[in-house]
This record gives structure tokens, sequence and C-alpha cells, in this order.
């Protein structure tokens, strides 16, 4: 009689414990679900359009394009003023509090704020753009199009704005249908009309602004509609900004500085030593493998506050069950796609054209960086949101001096391959960097045994995806050669994994998201019905 009263309490505990779980993984698959869809859903059409724009401007258009689109990455990473992810965390800490007067100055002085910097970063990018572009980059052409980089500039900081205010609403879900949904499809729209006529690169960059005011007004009114009255804009000055946002602002422009660094450094050097044809083909390859991680940024949405939470309450334990489970979910959703691309590498470059099917290394190389950052996991927010930020930042700021420093070495010698290089040993160097820093802050990491049945699988995807390049002829066309690698690499993996069994946390995670898809799809039919 003496086991069941000992035991009991541990069972009690176990079953507590695993509700908490499945609720937490429930939450991010509630919230990051819809981001996940439209992420899908838009990098689907940037795929389709990235061949239209690579066969219908060219390499060299393109190329101008990503110069151009440096030029503004490095001036908005000081004219946000870091204010857009201040808004993430603080937005929910004032309405949270009921802080309604912080809430609006954050709101409405912030907003103010940015109107007036952008409109100084703006000059300054009329002035010195034009110069930037024919001493540095080589290119008069560019200098043409800096009006149009400049009207980009001012509507993306405050679209990013809005979507991050968003974020602190909790309400990810609206952000996704206007920027993913309505915003992507209707650039695409603009942008086929106006090259099709014959505008060219005018004509998308024309798209591209369109697309941005219509974006811009539809989150200010989400923004609006979810504003407390006592916090909506009045004539009444209210509160300046609080110190607290003016610090974690700050922070955040040293961070948002060495991001630029590691993401466009290799742009630029390509720039300088290589001219825009090069940069056009490696800015198309780039853009195909920053879509390797895409599940890991859906997770990341949403695991951030839930990071926060937990350290706050001091539960390293569920925290490590979650990074663990989590991670190991990313790496296996992830590993097929990886797969597909780099043994699919020179066919998936051929389909944007002869010109691009050179960059086929690139996309070899960019995918083992991205691999090793989903394979470590959400190792940047946990330190960010378990209040370590200097360590992050301290990683950053090393690892930008490699970043520049490989770039200047490879770029001369290699190209396009050189930067590629440059920026995946940069990845996987500060990956491995931040999650050595997690293991000495928090005393956790993302392994355990159930990792090596990912071994056996991987190994089979890889027989499986090499088998369908070799018979690729039987498709006829490039794409579907691809899309059928891709739907029995999947398959393949996924089946060896469901044979080599789940563990507890497996099920979990696949009973909370079966709950989900069960619920929207239940809705869905009410809706139908009604």
């Amino acid at each position: 009689m003496l086991l069941p009263t000992q035991t009991q309490p541990n069972d009690d505990a176990q079953t507590l414990e695993s509700q908490r779980f499945r609720s937490h993984v429930g939450q991010i698959s509630r919230q990051s679900g819809l981001f996940f869809v439209g992420t899908l859903f838009n990098a689907a059409l940037a795929y389709g359009f990235k061949i239209y724009l690579a066969r219908a401007l060219g390499a060299e258009a393109l190329g101008i394009y990503a110069l151009g689109i440096t030029l503004i990455g490095f001036l908005g990473i000081f004219n946000a003023l870091g204010l857009p992810d201040a808004a993430v965390r603080f937005v929910a800490q004032y309405q949270a509090a009921g802080q309604l007067e912080f809430l609006h100055a954050l709101l409405w002085r912030g907003a103010g704020t940015l109107l007036v910097s952008n409109a100084v970063f703006a000059v300054l990018l009329l002035i010195g753009g034009p110069w930037v572009a024919v001493h540095f980059y080589h290119s008069a052409v560019l200098a043409r199009y800096v009006p149009w980089f400049a009207g980009l500039m001012l509507l993306g900081v405050f679209t990013h704005f809005y979507g991050k205010v968003l974020a602190g609403y909790q309400d990810i879900n609206r952000r996704t249908l206007i920027v993913n949904f309505i915003g992507s499809p209707l650039n695409i729209l603009i942008a086929v009309v106006l090259i099709t006529l014959g505008f060219g690169l005018s004509g998308y960059l024309a798209a591209q602004i369109v697309s941005a005011v219509t974006v811009l007004v539809l989150l200010f009114y989400a923004v609006l509609r979810l504003t407390p009255p006592q916090a909506r804009f009045s004539s009444h000055p209210g509160r300046p900004l609080q110190p607290e946002v003016v610090s974690f602002s700050y922070t955040l422009i040293g961070v948002g500085l060495m991001e630029f660094v590691m993401a466009q450094v290799d742009k630029i050097s390509l720039g300088y030593f290589r001219g825009p044809r090069q940069v056009g083909i490696y800015s198309v390859a780039a853009a195909f493998v920053a879509y390797v991680p895409i599940l890991l940024s859906s997770v990341n949405q949403l695991f951030s506050p839930i990071i926060s939470g937990l350290h706050t309450l001091g539960d390293r334990a569920m925290l490590k069950r979650l990074f663990q489970a989590l991670t190991k979910w990313i790496v296996a959703l992830t590993l097929p796609l990886a797969i597909v691309i780099m043994v699919f590498a020179r066919i998936v470059m051929r389909i944007f054209g002869p010109d691009f099917e050179p960059g086929w290394p690139i996309l070899i190389v960019g995918t083992i960086g991205q691999l090793v950052n989903c394979g470590v996991g959400s190792v940047g927010l946990l330190l960010l949101m378990s209040g370590h930020e200097k360590r992050l930042i301290r990683v950053q700021i090393y690892m930008a001096f490699v970043m520049l420093a490989l770039s200047i070495l490879l770029v001369p010698a290699l190209g396009a391959v050189g930067a590629a290089v440059a920026a995946a040993l940069t990845n996987i160097g500060m990956n491995l960097w931040n999650l050595l820093e997690v293991r000495r802050a928090l005393a956790i990491h993302p392994y355990n045994r159930s990792y090596l049945k990912l071994f056996p699988a991987t190994a089979a995807a890889l027989i499986s995806a090499f088998t369908v390049r070799h018979y690729g002829y039987v498709f006829g066309h490039n794409w579907l050669t691809v899309a059928a690698g891709l739907f029995v690499v999947y398959g393949v993996f996924g089946a060896a994994i469901l044979a080599l069994g789940l563990d507890d946390d497996d099920n979990l995670i696949l009973r909370a998201v079966a709950i989900r898809i069960s619920a929207a799809f239940g809705r869905g039919a009410a809706e139908g019905a009604r």
C-alpha cells in the first residue's frame, strides 16, 4: 500500500509538467502557425517571382537593386533608432501593467521621432548615395535610382515599426495577413504589369513603393483598433519616452549594426571588387538560401516571450525541455529541404536562367551555414530574452570582424563563392559560439539521445535525393525534377523517422499541432455552414 502513495505525487507532477509543455507548444503552434503558412506562401510567390525577375531584368539589374538595398540597409541600422524591436517588448509590458500613458508615449512620440530622424537620413541618402554608387560601387546607373531607395527607406521604417507594435499586442496573425497575403501579392502583381510595359527596374521599385504604402495604411489601422482609447493619438503631448525604452533601443542599435555587417558585407565587398553582375547572381542564390531556416524563424516569433516568462519564473527545466524538443523538430523538418537544395543546386539555379547557373556552389555553401543555424536552435533569442544580451553583442562584434576579414580575403580571389564561404563560416562560428554562451549562462543545451534517430533518416533521404536527380530527365522540366525531389525526400525522411519511433515529447507536440489543425478546420467548417 506504500508504493501507490509514494508514486502518485510523482505521477501527478509529471502529468502537470506534460500539460504545461503541451500548453507552451500549443501556444507556439497557434500563434506561429499562420506566420509559418504565410511565410511558406510568401516563399512560393517569391520563388516564382524571382525566376520572373531574373529572366526579365537580368543579373545586372538585380545586382543594382541589391546594392541599393545595402545603402538603405546601412542607414536602416540608425534611422530606426532601435524603436521597432523595443516596441515588441514595451507595448506588451505597458498594456499588461495598465501604463497607458507610457504606451501613448511609445506609439506617438516614437512615431514622431522616427519621422524626424528619417527625414534627416533621407536627405543624407539623396546627397551621399550617388557618390557611393559612382565611386565605391562603380555604378553610375545605381545613382539614378537613389531617390527610389530613399522612398523605400522612409516607408520601410514605419511598416517595420507598426508591424512590431502588432507583435507587441500579440497579434502576429493580423500582421501576417497584411504583410504576406496582401502586401506581397500586390507588389508582385504591380511589378509584373509595369515590367511587362517596359519600365524595367523602375517598375519594380514603383511596385514596392505602392505595396509599402498599402501595407503601412493597413498596419496603422490595425494598430489603431487594438490600442486602448486612452493611448490613442491626441493633441496632448503626454509623457516622453521612458529611459528604459531609450536604453533598450540603444542596445538594439548596436545589435543591428553587427547584424548588418554580417548580413550585407558580403554583397558590399562583392559589389566593390566584382561589380553588379556578380552581386545579381549572388543575391538570387542568397535569397533562396534565406528560406532554409523558415521553420526556425516561425518558431522564434512566439518562443521569445515564452523564454522571457520561463526565465523570470526560474523554470529552467521546462525551458530546457522546450529548447530540446523544438530544436529537434526544427532540424528534422529542415534537413530534407537542405538536402534537396544541395543535391539539386545546379538544377535549381538553372531555373533562373543560364546567367545564374554558375551560382550553384553558393547554394551548397550557404545551406550548410543555415543548417548549423537551425541545428543550434534559438540560441540568440535565449541570450537576448534572458538578460544576457551583452554576451550576444560580444559574440556579434567579434564575428562581424571575422566576416569583414574573410570577405576582404576571399572575395577578390573567389568572387561570389568567396562571399558565400565568408558568410557561411561567420554564420557557423556565431551560432556555435552562441550555443557555448547559452551553455555557460543558462546551463542548458538542445541535444539528447533522440537526435541519433536523425542520422539513419538523413542517410535514407540523401540516397533518395541522388536517385531522383539521376533519373531527373524523366520529368522533362527542371522545376518538376526539383519538386519531385522535394516530395520524395520528405516522404522517405518522414517514413524513416516514424519507423524509428517517436519519444513522449514528440507525441505531445504532434498532439498539440493536431488539435490546432483540427480546431482551425472546425472553425472553417462552422463558418462555411453559416
